[in-house]
C-alpha cells in the first residue's frame, strides 16, 4: 500500500447491527453507509474484550488481553505495551488523538501520542474499582439509569462529541497542512451510541415515532438461560428496570437516535478531510470498541459473547482498498495495529516484537490468515475467566467456571440456539477446545487475571473499601463530575 495519512473514527459500544449498509432496517447511518460503498466492510469483525477499558488497550497494542494484561475496568492502558501511537511517533509519524481514550491517564503516563485532545480517561486514574470483586459479587447500583434516562435530550455525552468533532473539524483544516513530511495519523474517538442512552431529539422523535419491533427472544419464556448470562443479569440488573414494552422501545429509540448522532459528527469530520484537500491522500478506518445487547435475550450493556456484544463495526476507505467490498473473513481488532502501521509506511516490528494480527488490506485481496479470533472477558459480573473463538462457521464460548457454548453462525447467525449438548456437533466443540488450548490455557488465564486483581483491590483498601466507593456508571466527560451510586 502506498504511505498516506490515515484518519481512524472509534465510536463506542456500537451494535455492529444497527448499520444501514449491514442491513438494519431503520437506522440511519448515511455517512457510514457512503464510507463503506466506496470502500470495505467486515463483515465479522470482533473486540478483543467486550468492554471498554480492556477492549481499547487490546486495539491499542494490537495484542489480545492475556497477552498485556489490561483485565477490567479498573486496569486502564499505561503506556508500559508499546502500541501503534508510540511505534508511529517514535518513527517521526504525527499521530493524534482527540476524545474518548479511556486509558489509565495519570500523571507521567505516556500513551504514545504526539498529542491528547480533551482526552477521557478512566476516573481518577483506578477507574470502576467495584469491578475488581470477583467472587460473592452484589448487584450494581445504578442499573435504573438505562431505563430512566432514554428519551430525548442533550446529556453530557453528546455535548462531549459534538466538541470532539467539532476540534476533529480544526484540527484536519489548520494542523494537518503542517505535517507533509510523513504520513499523519489522527484518531478521532467518540463516546456514542454509549448510554446514557439520551438523544438528540431531532433524532430520537425520528425512531420514536416508528413502530418499532421488540428486541429478539426478549420475552421471559424466550431467553436463553446460561450460569454466565445469569451472573452478568443478575449483577447489572438493567432490564429489571424496563417496566413496560414502552420503556424497551423509548430505550431502542434512543440507541439508534445516538447511532444517527454519531454518524452526524462523523460527516462533518468526513466533510472538513474533503473541504480542506486530503481526501485524495487519506485512508479512513471506522470502529468501535466494542457493541451493545440492546435488550435482546433480555440483556443491555456489553459483556456477552453475542454478535450485538462483541462485534463491532469495521470499515475501511481509501485509495488501493476495493470499493463495495463485504469481507465474510472473520477478523480481529488486534489485525488493525498491523494495519496502520502499513497504512503510513512504518515499518513493523520483527522477532519477539512482532504483532499477532494480520493486515486488513491483505485480508480484503483475500488472504486466509492462520491467527486466531479470540475475545475474553474477566470483568464486571464475572465469577471466573470467559473465552470466545471464531473458527469457521463456529462460534466456542469457553467458561471456566461453567459449561460453553457453541453456535453456528452459517445455520443459525442469530444465535437463537446453543448446540454445545447436541451430540451430533461433538466435533465441533473438541475442535474449539482444542484450539482454544493451542493459545493459551484457560484457567492460568483466570488465575493469572485474578492475581492482578486481587492486587489492585488490596491497593485500594481491599474488598469492603471498593464496595464503600460506589458504582461507576459511566465515565464522565471531561470537565463533569463522576456520577457515583
Amino acid at each position: 500500500m502506498k504511505p498516506m495519512n490515515l484518519l481512524v473514527l472509534m465510536s463506542d459500544e456500537h451494535n455492529p447491527k444497527f448499520l444501514g449498509a449491514a442491513g438494519h432496517p431503520f437506522v440511519a447511518t448515511p455517512n457510514l453507509d457512503a464510507l463503506a460503498a466506496r470502500g470495505t466492510r467486515y463483515a465479522s469483525a470482533y473486540t478483543t474484550c467486550p468492554i471498554c477499558v480492556p477492549a481499547r488497550a487490546g486495539f491499542a497494542v494490537g495484542r489480545y488481553v492475556h497477552e498485556i494484561g489490561y483485565w477490567d475496568n479498573a486496569d486502564g492502558y499505561d503506556g508500559a505495551v508499546a502500541s501503534w501511537h508510540h511505534r508511529l511517533r517514535a518513527a517521526g509519524h504525527r499521530v493524534v488523538s482527540i476524545g474518548k481514550l479511556h486509558f489509565r491517564g495519570r500523571p507521567g503516563d505516556d500513551h504514545g501520542f504526539s498529542e491528547e485532545i480533551v482526552p477521557m480517561h478512566i476516573v481518577d486514574g483506578i477507574g470502576d474499582v467495584k469491578g475488581l470483586v470477583r467472587e460473592n459479587i452484589p448487584t450494581r447500583k445504578g442499573g435504573d439509569k438505562m431505563a430512566r434516562r432514554a428519551g430525548p435530550g442533550e446529556s453530557s455525552y453528546t455535548a462531549y462529541d459534538r466538541d470532539i468533532a467539532a476540534r476533529a473539524q480544526i484540527w484536519l483544516h489548520e494542523e494537518a497542512p503542517r505535517w507533509r513530511d510523513r504520513p499523519w495519523v489522527l484518531f478521532v474517538s467518540f463516546v456514542a451510541p454509549h448510554f446514557p442512552l439520551t438523544a438528540p431529539p431531532a433524532w430520537f422523535y425520528r425512531y420514536w415515532r416508528q413502530d418499532l419491533p421488540m428486541p429478539k427472544l426478549y420475552a421471559k419464556g424466550l431467553r436463553p438461560r446460561h450460569p454466565f448470562l445469569d451472573d452478568y443479569a443478575r449483577t447489572v440488573d438493567y432490564d429489571a428496570h424496563f417496566r413496560t414494552e414502552a420503556d424497551v422501545r423509548r430505550a431502542i429509540a434512543g440507541y439508534a437516535g445516538l447511532v444517527s448522532a454519531l454518524d452526524e459528527n462523523i460527516g462533518l469530520v468526513m466533510s472538513a478531510l474533503e473541504d480542506a484537500g486530503l481526501g485524495a491522500d487519506t485512508r479512513v478506518m471506522y470502529t468501535s470498541d466494542h457493541g451493545d445487547n440492546l435488550g435482546a435475550r433480555g440483556l443491555w450493556g456489553k459483556s456477552t459473547f453475542y454478535e450485538e456484544s462483541v462485534g463491532v463495526p469495521l470499515v475501511m476507505a481509501g485509495p488501493g482498498i476495493p470499493a463495495g467490498r463485504v469481507v465474510a473473513t472473520p477478523v480481529s481488532h488486534i489485525d488493525c495495529a498491523p494495519t496502520i502501521l502499513e497504512a503510513v509506511g512504518a515499518t513493523p516490528p520483527r522477532g519477539d516484537d512482532a504483532l499477532p494480527g494480520a493486515s486488513l488490506f491483505a485480508i480484503a485481496g483475500g488472504a486466509e490468515p492462520a491467527r486466531p479470533v479470540l475475545s475474553e472477558y474477566h470483568a464486571i459480573g464475572s465469577v471466573a475467566g470467559a473465552f470466545m473463538l471464531r473458527f469457521g462457521r463456529w462460534k466456542y464460548c469457553r467458561y471456566v467456571a461453567y459449561p460453553p457454548q457453541l453456535f453456528d453462525l452459517a445455520a443459525d447467525p442469530e444465535e437463537t440456539n446453543d448446540v454445545a449438548a447436541d451430540p451430533r456437533v461433538g466435533h465441533a466443540l473438541a475442535e474449539g477446545e482444542r484450539r482454544l488450548r493451542a493459545i493459551l490455557d484457560p484457567e492460568e488465564v483466570d488465575a493469572r487475571a485474578k492475581r492482578r486483581q486481587a492486587a489492585l483491590l488490596a491497593s485500594f483498601g481491599g474488598r469492603e473499601a471498593a464496595l464503600a466507593r460506589g458504582d461507576l456508571g459511566f465515565t464522565p466527560a471531561p470537565g463533569t463530575a463522576p456520577e457515583i451510586n
